[in-house]
């Protein structure tokens, strides 16, 4: 079998609150819908389509192309039905893979142990056909092998993505906890910002929201920035298919933003990462960058989209010394932001409400284990500050 012409289900992984977006992005893709869960959507299509998910998808993790499933009730049962897949036609023998698995069960303590059965089963399936097998280890920039495993249900996949997709290829100098490139996504995906006014950043840190909104604005498919997916190194992977793929990519994408995209931070340090990973993106003439303070940054006319990501306060003290900046991104908005749709992304609800303005929506995400919101705020003519209201 071809897993490159020949249709199975897609597993789409994504964080926790993401899923709405991961599959209105699946959608417009012309992929059907077949499940939703809290963190993921199931569609279904070749491994020739996984690599146009790959090449196209910003809020997901992964593209996972199924295999088999089959019910595991111990790590035996397990081996042998892994054993049974004929991966002579996916693998080559004279290669590379590894495997990864998410194990919840009764039956293992320890999910690499999972793991280790599941590569032991390769391994002994291809040495029965060939008198050798191909390398294996933790790398995952060869073939890749996910294993699902929930109470007895279990599932294997081809990972088509290998290393995960959640990571841009752009992003080689990170500052102060930056967001991850999914979310920022799924943060303006979630904004009213229509790709054609004007996206203001301040407090961008190393940039990757202004750099998200930039590759949105034209169009830019995330996949362009990356040489490796896991596609790559399975039997019946065609270059020139792929090829083909970046050149209509490139063909979609537009040479400048309708809007202006601005981007600003008090330092200096945060501009010069900011600036470097827009440039490793090719959207660095997309952005106006500036070192000022938030308060100061240009709102040009004809209105928009402004969006910070303050710090949150996580640790003893720091929320007395953020209350005040918190205050101020209110007077911000209300004094220079008219016109504006505004959002504040914040894991702190108390110094939220120092914004001192009234949201309009307040819609949940997760940074990491940090239970999050993205606070609305229509910044009217005339909007008048309420205080402490959310």
């Amino acid at each position: 079998m071809n897993p490159f012409t020949t249709a199975s289900k897609i597993l789409i992984p994504c964080p926790l609150r993401m899923v709405s977006y991961l599959r209105k992005e699946t959608e417009e893709l012309n992929f059907p819908i077949i499940k939703e869960t809290r963190m993921s959507v199931e569609t279904q299509g070749t491994l020739s389509d996984c690599m146009k998910l790959n090449l196209y998808l910003r809020t997901g993790h992964r593209v996972l192309y199924m295999l088999k499933e089959f019910k595991a009730t111990g790590p035996e049962d397990l081996y042998e039905n892994i054993v049974k897949i004929p991966w002579e036609e996916y693998l080559d023998v004279n290669g590379y893979f590894s495997v990864i698995s998410s194990v919840e069960n009764e039956f293992i303590l320890d999910t690499r142990f999972a793991s280790l059965k599941c590569k032991d089963a390769i391994a002994d399936r291809m040495n029965e056909k060939f008198g050798m097998r191909p390398d294996s280890g933790p790398e995952r920039n060869k073939a890749v092998i996910y294993l699902y495993w929930k109470d007895r249900d279990a599932a294997v996949y081809l990972d088509s993505s290998g290393d995960t997709i959640a990571k841009h290829g752009y992003r080689k100098l990170p500052f102060k906890a930056p967001l991850q490139e999914t979310l920022a996504c799924a943060i303006i995906l979630a904004s009213k910002w229509d790709k054609k006014s004007n996206f203001v950043n301040p407090m961008c840190g190393s940039g990757t929201l202004a750099i998200e909104a930039a590759m949105i604005a034209v169009n830019k498919a995330p996949g362009l920035l990356r040489g490796n997916f896991g596609f790559m190194h399975f039997k019946g992977y065609d270059k020139e298919v792929w090829e083909k793929m970046r050149w209509e990519a490139r063909q979609k994408t537009l040479r400048q933003p309708e809007g202006k995209i601005i981007a600003t931070d008090i330092s200096e340090d945060a501009i010069d990462a900011a600036v470097r990973n827009a440039t490793t993106a090719g959207v660095n003439h997309l952005i106006e960058f500036q070192v000022c303070d938030f308060k100061d940054s240009p709102v040009p006319e004809n209105g928009g989209v402004v969006a910070l990501n303050p710090e949150y306060g996580e640790r003893l003290g720091e929320e007395e010394e953020l209350e005040g900046i918190y205050r101020e991104i209110g007077d911000f908005f209300k004094k220079k932001c008219k016109g504006y749709t505004g959002y504040v992304f914040t894991g702190n609800s108390a110094l939220g409400k120092k914004i001192g303005l009234k949201t309009k929506r307040k819609i949940e995400f997760f940074n990491g284990k940090i239970d999050c919101r993205l606070l609305e705020f229509e910044l009217y003519e005339g909007s008048r500050r309420q205080k402490d209201v959310i």
